[in-house]
């Protein structure tokens, strides 16, 4: 990491929900040695803790601070205790990260009520209900940012995640709309959309789906890469991986071509995701 990096994140206080996942913590790494200060909310008090310790571990002669908050988003209460912490903070947050998701690899007939509410709460509204609540004090900072983590699922519909597709779909809308109604204000909104990554999210049956389809799998560590340009840089938007924002493209243009595409990995599909059902 180059000391202009460093300098341009030392001014950067960062909210990170969903901080202790696979690439949460890739997130929280490469922003600390960056210089940022780091507030990590999670669910899971002794995974912050231990995420804490290892940041600060690795690089005792920072002098920026990691901050963490047991919260569970989807809960109103916590999330306005939240903001009331955070309002006393020594630093103002100028950086909000919504990074906590889950995904399922599922058919769509074999998803129970509660899946899908779990996953268009968790992914799609309550990043817009802590983003609502964080807007004041977003705008008391000279410059401020939003980023949204969502997805190539979130612009290409892909069988076995319909509920996931969705809530990404409208987390991408949710952050176009939101950044043109900001437009005249001090905040920023972006979207960065990974592509297949590596983490503990993937069940077994995502694995061999990937391997049978020969789809590319980035580390954390390459998103977490892409997420620091796209702080860095003025573009809203960040699609990582080819042939991957490609696609993308063509879908906004030629849905149809893509739909033949996918249609003709039906059978694979449908293999793996039957068998989750297991």
């Amino acid at each position: 990491m180059t000391d202009k990096i460093t300098n341009k994140m030392t001014n950067c206080n960062v909210l990170l929900t969903g901080a202790t996942g696979g690439i949460g913590q890739a997130f929280s790494r490469l922003l600390f040695n960056s210089g940022a200060n780091l507030v990590l909310v999670g669910r899971n008090n002794e995974k912050l803790t231990k995420l804490k310790e290892k940041l600060l571990t690795s690089n005792p002669q920072a002098k920026n601070s990691v901050i963490t908050y047991v919260v569970d988003i989807l809960q109103q209460v916590q999330r306005d205790n939240l903001i009331e912490q955070l309002a006393l903070l020594p630093f103002e947050i100028n950086l909000l990260i919504n990074n906590a998701g889950v995904s399922q690899f599922k058919l769509f007939e074999q998803s129970s009520e509660s899946d899908i509410n779990n996953i268009i709460t968790t992914n799609t509204i309550a990043p817009m209900q802590l983003t609502q609540a964080l807007l004041p004090l977003l705008k008391q900072c000279d410059k401020a940012q939003i980023i949204n983590i969502g997805s190539t699922y979130g612009s290409i519909g892909f069988p076995g995640y319909t509920a996931y597709c969705t809530s990404k779909f409208a987390l991408r809308g949710f952050s176009q709309t939101l950044s043109r109604e900001l437009a005249d204000t001090n905040i920023r909104v972006k979207y960065l959309s990974p592509r297949a990554t590596q983490t503990n999210l993937n069940s077994s049956e995502v694995d061999k789906l990937n391997s049978a389809l020969n789809s590319s799998v980035d580390t954390p560590e390459t998103v977490a890469k892409a997420l620091l340009s796209l702080i860095l840089q003025s573009n809203e938007e960040c699609y990582i991986g080819w042939p991957e924002k490609l696609f993308v493209r063509i879908n906004q243009l030629f849905p149809s071509i893509v739909s033949k595409s996918i249609i003709k990995q039906l059978p694979v599909i449908k293999k793996y995701a039957n068998s989750t059902a297991l």
